[in-house]
């Protein structure tokens, strides 16, 4: 079957080594299915992986992609949850420490067919299409647990969202709009920073600028860079909530302002699969759809995951199959 495929490492240019070419038919291990893939999307995780970040050189060649929506084996249009969790696990599946993302340990979705749990599988709802569903369980998911379950915010209240254009970004300023959620956004690119304003973005500021009033929530993905705007960004008791630190790993963190303010620091990975199924009802119910940035056949992915290495992508990037 064709796939795009990570070949080997190459860390300072990442795209030497993805391969594009036949690969064998999945192996269906017990208790696991096969899903024909329609769309899938593309993440950071798959650039990091091609640089041999989280993904062992024992492993290779590795199909990439963790997001895909498709038909399974009776026919039922499905979504595919990326974490795969060790079966005897149970509760919230983020937390098991033996889990891992496809891809990872197990081929992933940019291929014609990947094999993954039946517990995995997610009902698509017929109001979304496969494009929009296959951006879904990856940046969108991510960004849902983030605003709703780590930092728990509510209609009427503020999020500040760091950075504009990635996908967990436009994520969390579509959902949390949706919401009733005022959102504020800074980035270093004034250009797409007022793009954000077309799918929900109250007000944009430049990266580091001090905002009119302090916030309820802020939802970092950039790290290093703007981690001490984020905690001076707070309001008494409000939360920080990283997911990721692009802009390096160690931020300054003036400690008297996080036990005298009452802080809250929440680390955020991924989400469950009930948590999923939330988000899929949660788009179809109030019509809010992923940004795509571009669509395009899988045969043409390198092109795709050219433009995510150099940072030309505002939305996701979708291959369909």
């Amino acid at each position: 079957m064709f796939a795009a495929y990570a070949e080997r490492f190459d860390a300072d240019e990442p795209l030497n080594g993805l391969a594009l070419g036949e690969r064998p038919e999945p192996a269906v291990p017990d208790g696991w299915t096969v899903v024909d893939v329609r769309a899938s999307s593309l993440n950071h995780h798959d650039v990091w992986s091609l640089r041999g970040v989280g993904l062992d050189e024992s492993r290779l060649p590795m199909i990439l992609g963790c997001d895909a929506a498709g038909v399974d084996q009776d026919g039922n249009d499905v979504v595919v949850h990326a974490v795969v969790s060790d079966p005897a696990w149970l509760g919230d599946e983020t937390l098991d420490p033996r889990r891992s993302l496809l891809s990872e340990r197990h081929p992933g979705t940019f291929a014609a067919q990947v094999a993954v749990p039946r517990r995995n599988l997610v009902p698509k709802p017929a109001g979304l299409s496969y494009e929009e569903a296959a951006c879904l369980p990856t940046a969108w998911l991510t960004a849902y647990r983030m605003l709703f379950t780590q930092a728990q915010v509510t209609p009427g209240q503020t999020v500040l969202v760091q950075g504009a254009g990635g996908g967990v970004a436009t994520a969390l300023i579509r959902l949390a709009s949706a919401a009733g959620i005022r959102v504020w956004v800074t980035s270093r690119d004034p250009e797409k920073a007022e793009r954000t304003r077309d799918f929900g973005a109250d007000r944009v500021f430049p990266t580091g600028e001090r905002l009119p009033e302090r916030v309820d929530a802020v939802m970092e993905t950039v790290g290093a860079a703007t981690w001490k705007h984020s905690l001076r960004s707070l309001r008494p008791g409000g939360a920080v909530v990283i997911c990721g630190a692009t802009s390096g790993l160690t931020g300054e963190t003036e400690l008297n302002r996080v036990f005298f303010l009452q802080l809250r620091v929440l680390g955020s990975t991924m989400g469950t699969r009930d948590e999923l199924g939330r988000l899929l009802a949660f788009c179809e119910r109030t019509g809010v759809r992923p940004l795509i940035d571009r669509s395009l056949p899988l045969s043409e992915a390198r092109d795709g995951f050219a433009a995510m290495a150099r940072g030309d992508v505002f939305g996701k990037i979708v291959f369909t199959h």
